[in-house]
Order: structure tokens, then C-alpha cells, then sequence
């Protein structure tokens, strides 16, 4: 096994896509949660090192001029998309930051230098906090995954799912696939967020992080059969027990925010997670920078079922 080092230092909710230009385009939340950082390589390796560019920058007012957090960049309909999560704000009401989602897109073949333009707000139908959207391609349907607080259901947010129109616009009803019901899910805050696909063996799972940003973050899965009504709760299975949580021992804490890619090969799954070196956080730990991202190989077991292992080492390697 391979001790693993952070792959980029101080980003936190990390978002790796490989495109058919045969680059990686990396994004996520900078510490000062200002604006959308893109960056590319034609490996995963080459990241670490290559230029940053900031593509948006947030306005000094309105209702998304504070807190951009978990952008995700996705080709989709032929475009580029950013969707991200902001706020109004840092004010808290009702126990939650006012965050709504929004995108931008850019019609040109390089995002890192062609211009982008603000899409407005992504409408979940729903007016709460949410946040953390991503979306995926099945049978010709895009669909839109996101965090979302329902008012009417304790805690902070539930995952959800719609299908598009377009890539800005749902086209049905928000149907909610989990929320936090087990005690590992509800450590500080009641929390399911950041949704992320990956498929595999006929099968279509999304990973979730769970619990308070500490070293309670954690990681959990649902999953459905390709050939079933995704928008039918009925369809998914969720794990009883997490799927990723602190190596305490070797001092990797709260793992989370996930997202998956492709190796070089082409073939091989890769998990893309942020975590921790320390716990002694002072203040809320939404305001520490050092969530840092880290890289490790998905394996599969003999029913076809995602082993995480562990955050702090790549079993494979």
C-alpha cells in the first residue's frame, strides 16, 4: 500500500473531469470562497503543478456575491458548465447559510482561456439552501444531483434528483433519494451533500458526505440498476455503514466531497476526496483552509460494489 500525500494543498470539495481532449480540468472551493479557479494537465499528476485561472470572479453584491463554494465543471450539449453553490451573504438565518445554486458556461473549446457567461440561478424548485449540484448522462437523460433542505424535514439537507431540459433548467419535480437517518450521518449537523456518479457493472451509485466538516465528515453510497427509474426512490439502495471515514492513526481526518475520474487508461476509477491533517480547528471549521485534495484508486469487489479502503493509502499501489 501506498501512503498517500495530498495531490493539491488548500482545495477543498475537489472536482477532477477528464474531457476528450485528453486533459484532466480540475476545479474547487478556494479559501477565500472569491470566485471559480479552473486548471488543467494531461495528467492527474500534472495538476499539482499547472497554471491556475480564475474564469469568475464573484460580485460585490446580490444574491451570489458571498461564499462560492463546490463548483464542478461539466461538457454538457456540447458547452461547458460551472455550477456552484452562493450566497447572499455569511449571515445564518433559520439555522443555514442562504445559499442557492447558479452556473456559467463558455461555448469554447479551452474553459481556462475562452469567455464565460453567468447562467443566473439553476432553480431546484425548492426555496432553501442547497447547494453541491452535479449531473450525469443515462439513456439520453441528463440529470441534475444536488443538496437540498426541504422545510418541512429536520436537519440540513437531503440529496435530490431531477432531469433537465437543458443544462440549466430541471424539468421535474426535485424527488429526494436520502436523508440523514443514521447516527453516523448526523455527527454535529444532519447532513447528506455533495453528491457524486459513478458507474459500474450495470449499475449507477452516488457516494454522499455526511455529518459536520470536522473529523466527523464521512462518506456514504446509494445505488440503482441502470435499467431502472432513477427518479423512483424505490430504485436506490443506500449502505447501512459508511464507506470512508478518518484514519485517525494516520492523520487523515474527515474525508469527503467527493468526486470520481478516469486514469490515464482510461478505464481505471479514480476517487477524488478532500481531507484534513489535524483536527485542532479553532472556530468553525468552515473557515480552516486546510482541507486538502487527495487522489486514490476506486476499487471493485467480486458483486460489483465500490471499496473505498482507506483515505490515507492507495491499496492498489
Amino acid at each position: 500500500m501506498k501512503l498517500l500525500k495530498p495531490l493539491i494543498e488548500q482545495r477543498a470539495d475537489p472536482f477532477i473531469y477528464r474531457h476528450t481532449d485528453g486533459f484532466y480540468y480540475f476545479t474547487g472551493s478556494v479559501p477565500a470562497y472569491d470566485g471559480i479557479e479552473l486548471r488543467r494537465a494531461a495528467t492527474i499528476e500534472g495538476l499539482a503543478q499547472a497554471e491556475t485561472v480564475m474564469v469568475w470572479k464573484k460580485p460585490d453584491e446580490g444574491p451570489y456575491s458571498d461564499l462560492i463554494w463546490a463548483p464542478e465543471i461539466h461538457f454538457n450539449q456540447g458547452a461547458w458548465y460551472v455550477y456552484f453553490a452562493a450566497a447572499p451573504s455569511r449571515e445564518i438565518k433559520y439555522d443555514l447559510f442562504q445559499h442557492r445554486m447558479y452556473a456559467i458556461s463558455c461555448q469554447d473549446a479551452n474553459p481556462l482561456t475562452g469567455a464565460w457567461t453567468f447562467e443566473g440561478q439553476v432553480d431546484s424548485g425548492i426555496d432553501a439552501f442547497c447547494l453541491d449540484a452535479t449531473t450525469f448522462t443515462h439513456n439520453d437523460v441528463l440529470y441534475y444531483v444536488w443538496a437540498q433542505k426541504e422545510l418541512d424535514v429536520p436537519g440540513n439537507s437531503n440529496i435530490m434528483i431531477a432531469p433537465m431540459s437543458n443544462p440549466t433548467t430541471l424539468s421535474g419535480e426535485p424527488v429526494r433519494l436520502s436523508i440523514p437517518e443514521f447516527e453516523w450521518e448526523k455527527r454535529g449537523f444532519l447532513v447528506n451533500e455533495g453528491p457524486a456518479i459513478v458507474k459500474h457493472g450495470g449499475r449507477i451509485f452516488i457516494s454522499y458526505s455526511a455529518s459536520a466538516t470536522d473529523e466527523n465528515y464521512c462518506m456514504g453510497v446509494l445505488w440503482a440498476d441502470e435499467n431502472s427509474d432513477l427518479l423512483s426512490p424505490e430504485s436506490w439502495t443506500k449502505a447501512l455503514q459508511p464507506v470512508f471515514q478518518t484514519a485517525a492513526e494516520e492523520k487523515v481526518f474527515g474525508p469527503g466531497h467527493n468526486s470520481f475520474t478516469k486514469a490515464e487508461d482510461g478505464e481505471t476509477d479514480i476517487l477524488v476526496y478532500h481531507a484534513r491533517n489535524y483536527t485542532e480547528i479553532e472556530g468553525d471549521p468552515l473557515w480552516d483552509p486546510n482541507r486538502h485534495t487527495y487522489v486514490k484508486t476506486l476499487r471493485w469487489d467480486d458483486e460489483g460494489m465500490p471499496v473505498f479502503g482507506s483515505p490515507a493509502y492507495d491499496e492498489t499501489l
